[in-house]
């Protein structure tokens, strides 16, 4: 449509121009010394116009002519480069379905040439890593750096994952602190950060990571209380090894209050101090931690604990009955406090009640030892064996109560059995008073 009226309006002046002519043609005279031309104006126009037009195009000629050399440079950087953006593409096809030494190639075959030569050695240096090329891993991220030198942070953080990749954990804490230094708040650096700093078991320093950590929320929280507890116990078991008296307590009053309350952390708390033979620390600990916030294992965990003074010690636990009365977790704890105590009626009234509340397999191996010792034999096998019910997916066989004649047990006894090897018995030693006799 733009075409149509193009014509047209060409076609309209050119009738104006040549109506404007024919009525009045003009004239010219030009001299210059004894030369003279003369004509009509209408000629000298159309003659300037040719002119024009022939001086334009042999103009735009010897410029087109000049231009050739620059014009077949650019035409050969431009196929260049478009070989290099094809070798890049192919490259980064290689690399993703594994063909390491093919992605390696076409990938710096024309780096140099590539728009993005960035690209080109950080997928090299990769498919290098994948070959166990090292050295030639390094030579291609120093060429990466060199092509960009303002992405200093991307190529560090390659060089870092492919050395974390590698097992080189010195080489990548080398690299990581410098990224460190020039990104602090790097979310991405603190998380290889965190992650090296588990691998090469440096608590502290992962412990002195975990405020930026939580500041710039690198991992959700959940995960973050679960990473802080892991390195309280590993900051714990640390401490514990240490031969100085005081190392465990201080590294225990070090931690914050969350975790000095968490009830795993106060489980193995109590059982570093009670291999240490600090019994009184861990009643004084276990009673603190029960009172402040109850715990069936806690609870299960202080009538194990032997106390200088056991009558102390089961006093506190029988305040808890108030609150507690049909806890069989307290109940069992409170029997076994009562053994420490040599209150074997009580213990077994305890361990009953424990049953009663919530059979459990530790509560009638006691009781069966206890009236085992006690002298009633047939009730302490009755006790085992609902324990050993209890412990069992499958209820015991129901057999006769004769296995027939003696030859049948003697052949049933050639064969060796292990039920045939009786355990042996549990005697208690004490300065105190003997078991109580049977009874009536």
């Amino acid at each position: 449509m733009k075409s149509l009226l193009g014509a047209l309006l060409v076609l309209g002046l050119s009738v104006l121009l040549a109506l404007a002519v024919k009525s009045d043609n003009g004239y010219i005279l030009i001299g210059y010394k004894q030369w003279s031309v003369e004509g009509s104006l209408a000629f000298f126009l159309i003659l300037n116009l040719l002119l024009f037009i022939a001086l334009h195009y042999l103009v735009r000629g010897v410029v087109r002519l000049w231009s050739i050399p620059r014009g077949v440079h650019q035409w050969q950087e431009r196929r260049v480069s478009e070989r290099a953006r094809r070798e890049l593409n192919q490259g980064l096809v290689e690399l993703s379905e594994g063909h390491w030494q093919s992605a390696e190639k076409k990938l710096t075959r024309h780096a140099e040439r590539s728009d993005a030569p960035l690209l080109n050695y950080l997928a090299a240096a990769r498919s290098a890593q994948q070959q166990n090329a090292h050295d030639r891993r390094d030579h291609y991220l120093q060429l990466a750096h060199e092509s960009m030198p303002s992405a200093d942070v991307a190529v560090g953080l390659t060089q870092a994952e492919l050395q974390l990749a590698h097992a080189q954990l010195e080489q990548a804490l080398a690299t990581l602190q410098h990224l460190r230094q020039i990104a602090p708040r790097h979310t991405h650096v603190l998380k290889l950060l965190k992650e090296l700093y588990q691998r090469i078991g440096d608590w502290k320093e992962l412990n002195n990571l975990l405020p930026e950590l939580r500041r710039q929320k690198v991992v959700d929280e959940r995960e973050l209380q679960a990473l802080e507890l892991a390195m309280h116990r590993r900051l714990l078991e640390e401490a514990a090894q240490d031969q100085a008296p005081q190392a465990l307590l201080q590294a225990w009053k070090a931690f914050p209050a969350s975790v000095r309350e968490n009830e795993e952390m106060i489980t193995r708390y109590a059982h570093l101090l009670k291999e240490r033979g600090a019994d009184d620390q861990v009643e004084n600990l276990l009673q603190q931690a029960i009172e402040r916030n109850w715990s069936d294992e806690l609870v299960e965990l202080y009538g194990r604990v032997d106390a200088a003074d056991a009558s102390v010690q089961l006093r506190h636990a029988e305040s808890w009955l108030k609150g507690q009365p049909r806890n069989a977790k307290l109940l069992l704890a409170l029997a076994r406090l009562c053994l420490k105590n040599r209150l074997w009626g009580k213990a077994r009234s305890y361990l009953e009640a424990s049953i009663g509340a919530q059979p459990s397999v530790a509560a009638y191996r006691e009781l069966g030892f206890l009236v085992e010792r006690m002298g009633e034999k047939e009730l302490a096998m009755s006790f085992f064996r609902a324990g050993l019910e209890l412990s069992s997916d499958t209820p015991l066989p129901d057999l006769p109560t004769s296995l027939g004649g003696q030859n049948q047990i003697e052949n049933y006894r050639e064969e060796p059995n292990p039920t045939d090897i009786n355990p042996p018995r549990l005697e208690v030693v004490s300065d105190k008073k003997s078991w109580p006799g049977p009874r009536p």
